[in-house]
Parts: C-alpha cells; sequence; structure tokens
C-alpha cells in the first residue's frame, strides 16, 4: 500500500475500499453506535463505556471488510487517516453525497 501525501489524497482510497453497500451500512450503524456510546460515558460519567465505543465502531466496520468488501482495514496501514475517513464518510452519508 502506498504512503499518501495528505487526507485528501487518502480519501478517494478510502471510498474505494468501501464499496459494497452493507459495509457502508455496517460503518455507519458502527458509527451512530459510538456516537451513542460517548454520549453515555459522558452523560454517566463511566469512561468504561469508551471501550464499547471502540469495540462497537470497529467491530461494525470490521465485519464489513471482512466478510463484504473483502479487503483488510485501512486501519491497519493509516489509522489515523482511515479514522478521519470514517468520519467523513459518515458525515457525507448524512448529507446524501454518498448513498446506503
Amino acid at each position: 500500500m502506498s504512503r499518501f501525501a495528505s487526507f485528501r489524497a487518502f480519501y478517494p482510497f478510502y471510498l474505494d475500499e468501501h464499496r459494497h453497500p452493507v459495509s457502508r451500512r455496517l460503518h455507519f450503524i458502527g458509527s451512530c453506535g459510538v456516537l451513542l456510546l460517548v454520549a453515555v460515558a459522558i452523560v454517566r460519567g463511566q469512561p468504561g463505556w469508551l471501550l464499547a465505543a471502540l469495540g462497537c465502531g470497529y467491530g461494525f466496520a470490521w465485519v464489513g471488510h471482512f466478510f463484504f468488501e473483502k479487503n483488510r482495514p485501512a486501519t491497519f496501514q493509516h489509522p489515523f487517516y482511515s479514522f478521519a475517513g470514517d468520519w467523513v464518510m459518515f458525515w457525507d452519508i448524512l448529507r446524501g453525497r454518498i448513498r446506503l
């Protein structure tokens, strides 16, 4: 996998790795779960919920990659860009720029 000079250069690669609609749906569900669990952690003042948020986000995403995309998550090679890509794609889905 090549190195990317910027997130702008990485994001088209990221989207190409998320072509399967079920994978995108799983990513979206996982991201919604993350937001909910982070809110629970804040409201209850219990940081343990943040571990659940981490498991939720990556769990849903990795099922999408391993079972539907049949590829290896970019998290392993580009963890920061991949994390940012998850949230940019989430926002793009909310705005209707990417279809579920």
